[in-house]
């Protein structure tokens, strides 16, 4: 197994566990073990270690009382905090010689919580003392909304201090993973959830968790809003502000107060431009000379450099982002075959519904193939090597063909067998619905295999393309494809053949 997980439950449990062998081992009260436990990140080992080494040490450092309390010999005793003065039974210490009332405890321990998981190494309120307070005085004196607060920031402790363990991310799931080790980080939660377990983003192979952080910051940073602003406008040569043109003659005139007017080819005054001299209101002499000598030649290159970018980045966006809406309409459809289609299929034509699995595994894989073929776009942004891209653009098409003949099969083809509300067409036949059977079964077994590939090859680096690109003659070329390239590129043509007989 590569990961485990784990419900909060599962949770408590380990917990649980350590605490009482930290207790036993160390003949200490279960609070106390609690305490270290926590303070040491819940590692038992490291734990162990320095408490036979130094016990007095491990106390002091964690603030666990190494003698009872003796309670001063009196009726009275003045609080620490407001000063009023309390019989013993209404005062309480943190194990400590430092007495305050259950009313000022109360509210010391409420601000704390209410400040976050860093209660969970609260100390006594004497600045000078390192007394730490202990879990049952909380239980006893904090509200009852404070000690939900603080069992769920004990909870959360075991997590988070531990750092083969993280937290599902998905909105709502309270389940945590813990991860034992494998170069494949992808896991999946029993909310159905699928993430990386080293960057919590969604599964995203076959790009790098690098790639993807790059990805998402680009999108949603500003840098390609300036991209268009220096793409798509010029400033006003007056006031500097960017003014879009969109239609109309090359006479610009800038929004009020600046209402500057001049010519947006050669960003002159239009008072100097003119119909005669400037040689009309859709062309600009002036323009084209400056242009000839040079003039304009770096402004331009550079609204040039940034429309290119902002074309190319628009074209893997719009696709990486159009493989999502894919993804999401077929995670839809296949709680639709599941819910609803199979009953029909299973009625129509009198088949167990378990021997329909072969429809929820076909949209099982289209949304699988959707995810990989959506951060392909990503890959294919950040991939400067020329040789590798054009093989990338080919594998790349390839595979968009096979997951539109499997999706278009699952998705289109299956209504015909499905009835139809208000018509008596006869049903097609059980014959038939088994050859839509082979052909299904057919394009899932292909499509798979296609992109196991595919990511192999791209996690790879497509290593092998310059081996082909280096050699002196197009058979010397076909020699050294690497063997995995013939295997996926052999399994997209095959592929195609094997849709063609299917269909």
């Amino acid at each position: 197994m590569r990961y485990i997980v784990l419900t909060e439950n599962d949770i408590r449990e380990r917990q649980e566990e350590g605490i009482n062998r930290v207790s036993s081992i160390f003949s200490i009260p279960r609070e106390s073990a609690r305490i270290l436990l926590r303070q040491y990140k819940w590692n038992v080992s490291k734990l162990s270690d320095e408490w036979f080494t130094d016990e007095d040490h491990v106390r002091r450092f964690v603030g666990l009382p190494t003698d009872g309390v003796i309670l001063p010999d009196c009726q009275k005793l003045t609080c620490g905090i407001c000063f009023e003065g309390y019989s013993t039974s209404a005062l309480s210490s943190a194990s400590c010689v430092h007495f305050y009332c259950n009313e000022c405890w109360e509210g010391y321990i409420s601000a704390s919580i209410n400040d976050g998981p860093g209660c969970l190494a609260l100390r006594c309120p004497e600045p000078s003392c390192s007394a730490m307070v202990l879990e049952e005085t909380i239980n006893r004196l904090a509200k009852d909304e404070d000690k939900v607060k603080y069992k769920k920031f004990v909870l959360r402790s075991y997590i988070e201090d531990n750092k083969k363990m993280k937290w599902c991310p998905a909105p709502d799931c309270t389940r945590a993973v813990e991860f034992l080790g494998d170069l494949n980080y992808d896991v999946s939660c029993m909310c159905k959830f699928n993430f990386c377990w080293n960057c919590t983003e969604e599964t995203h192979r076959p790009v790098s968790c690098e790639t993807v952080s790059k990805w998402i910051l680009k999108n949603s940073s500003e840098s390609e809003n300036m991209n268009w602003i220096i793409a798509n406008s010029k400033p006003c040569p007056k006031c500097k502000r960017p003014i879009e043109k969109n239609q109309g003659c090359m006479h610009m005139t800038c929004t009020p107060p600046c209402k500057f007017q001049f010519c947006w080819l050669c960003l002159g005054a239009w008072s100097e431009h003119g119909i005669r001299t400037g040689g009309g209101y859709y062309a600009c002499n002036r323009f084209e000379s400056a242009k000839e000598k040079g003039i304009y030649d770096e402004a331009e290159a550079r609204r040039e450099r940034a429309k290119n970018s902002l074309v190319r980045y628009m074209h893997y966006y719009e696709r990486w982002a159009s493989n999502q809406t894919s993804r999401q309409k077929a995670q839809a459809d296949l709680q639709k075959a599941a819910s609803e289609n199979l009953a029909k299929l299973s009625d129509v034509f009198g088949i167990p519904e378990t021997q329909l699995k072969f429809i929820p595994e076909a949209w099982s894989q289209i949304i699988e193939c959707r995810r990989v073929l959506k951060w392909t776009y990503a890959y294919g942004y950040y991939l400067d090597d020329k040789a590798k891209s054009e093989f990338f653009v080919y594998l790349q098409g390839e595979a968009e063909s096979g997951l539109e003949r499997l999706h278009k099969c699952a998705e289109k083809d299956i209504h015909a067998f499905l009835p139809k509300a208000g018509k008596t067409e006869p049903a097609p036949s059980l014959e038939d619905f088994s050859k839509f059977r082979v052909k299904l079964a057919g394009l899932t077994s292909v499509t798979r295999n296609y992109f196991e590939n595919l990511v192999r090859a791209l996690e790879a680096g497509l290593e092998d393309v310059h081996g082909m690109g280096q050699s002196t003659s197009q058979s010397t070329s076909n020699n050294t494809t690497g063997t995995s390239y013939k295997k996926l590129v052999t399994t997209g043509k095959s592929g195609r053949n094997k849709a063609a007989r299917l269909s």
